[in-house]
Order: C-alpha cells, then sequence, then structure tokens
C-alpha cells in the first residue's frame, strides 16, 4: 500500500518496555537548533532522503523494515490509521530502491506531551547514522512547537542509542505504566 498525502490530524501499538523522557523542560536557544550530526545535504549525497510526510510511503517497505527490527508484522490499514493520527513523523527513502530505511513517529497532545513510537532502522542500513539523524530532527521539531515533556518506551538492549540523544530514566522518578489485559487461563 502506497500512501499519497500529509498528516493533518494530531494524537501506539509497541512492545516496549522501558519509559524514558528527554532532560529537557522549556526550550532554550541552546535546546533548540538546527544543528545535526549528519546534514540533510550529506545524508543527500549520501543516497538518502529524508521525508516528513507519508507521501510516497510504502507501508509494505515499511512493515517489512518493522518485521526486521522484531516488531510484529502489522496490519497496513491500521498502520495508515496510526500514520494519520500522528502528530510528526520522520523517514528516511533510500533514493536508490525508493524504500524507507529508517522511521519514527511521535504523537501527543500538540502543547505539552509528546511521546515517540516505532523508532526503526532496516538491519541491512544500521549503524550508518539514520537513526540518530531522524531522532535529532524529531526531537529538534517537537521541542520547536514547545513540546518540552517528550517521552519513548524502548527496549532494554537499545536504551545506550537513545542516552546520548537527551534521554534518561524519568528525573523526577515517576515510573510508566502500561495497561494490561491478560487472559486468565482456565483449567
Amino acid at each position: 500500500m502506497l500512501l499519497r498525502g500529509t498528516i493533518s490530524n494530531p494524537l501506539p501499538s509497541l512492545h516496549l518496555k522501558t519509559p524514558l523522557r528527554l532532560r529537557s523542560y522549556a526550550p532554550t536557544a541552546t535546546t533548540i537548533t538546527n544543528k545535526c550530526s549528519i546534514s540533510d545535504e550529506d545524508l543527500e549525497s549520501r543516497g538518502f532522503l529524508l521525508r516528513r510526510t507519508i507521501s510516497n510511503l510504502n507501508l509494505d517497505h515499511l512493515n517489512s523494515v518493522f518485521v526486521a527490527v522484531g516488531f510484529p508484522k502489522r496490519d497496513p490499514e491500521k498502520i495508515k490509521l496510526a500514520l494519520e493520527n500522528t502528530n510528526s513523523l520522520l523517514w528516511v527513502e533510500h533514493k536508490k530502491t525508493q524504500k524507507p530505511v529508517a522511521f519514527a513517529r511521535a504523537t501527543g497532545d500538540n502543547v505539552f506531551n509528546a511521546i515517540i513510537w516505532d523508532v526503526v532502522v532496516d538491519p541491512s542500513y544500521q549503524g550508518i547514522g539514520l537513526g540518530k539523524a531522524v531522532m535529532e530532527r524529531l526531537v529538534q521539531e517537537l521541542l520547536k512547537k514547545g513540546i518540552v515533556n517528550i517521552a519513548l518506551y524502548s527496549e532494554p538492549r537499545v536504551l545506550g542509542f537513545y542516552r546520548p540523544l537527551g534521554f534518561v530514566a524519568d528525573p523526577d522518578g515517576i515510573r510508566g505504566m502500561v495497561y494490561s489485559r491478560k487472559q486468565k487461563k482456565r483449567k
């Protein structure tokens, strides 16, 4: 399924366990910069395009990246609905294949709070800075909107990726909880 169009609505579906929050409480000149570890021009010279809308995003290809990193395969119609209810998203397209190779999105109230979801990089493209490029830009976009309570859920094995980007275990000691509706075993 190929999507064309832009995201218009504000407002998750992951099996991630550890809540983290960005340690930024008010955007300042120093927290909001356009300086990224890899510039848009450098990305393009390496054969990648940075995308901020769902235009030309092939959901089957995106789903393949989700599965490649260990997420469950998702119904493309549900992915489409989730993206239509996403506030901000960024994805990296490999110019040669025209496929998504990195992706992240944020939902929230568009004022105070945002949660980052679905941060993925195709395993064939990991280790070259694409995940960092997407995350830096997504956080900058949220901070520019004045959103300073930015959370994400992460598998423990990748916490080290997020810490250099400013994410820490909640500095206020708040522990996240998730609703769980587990089936009781019948005997």
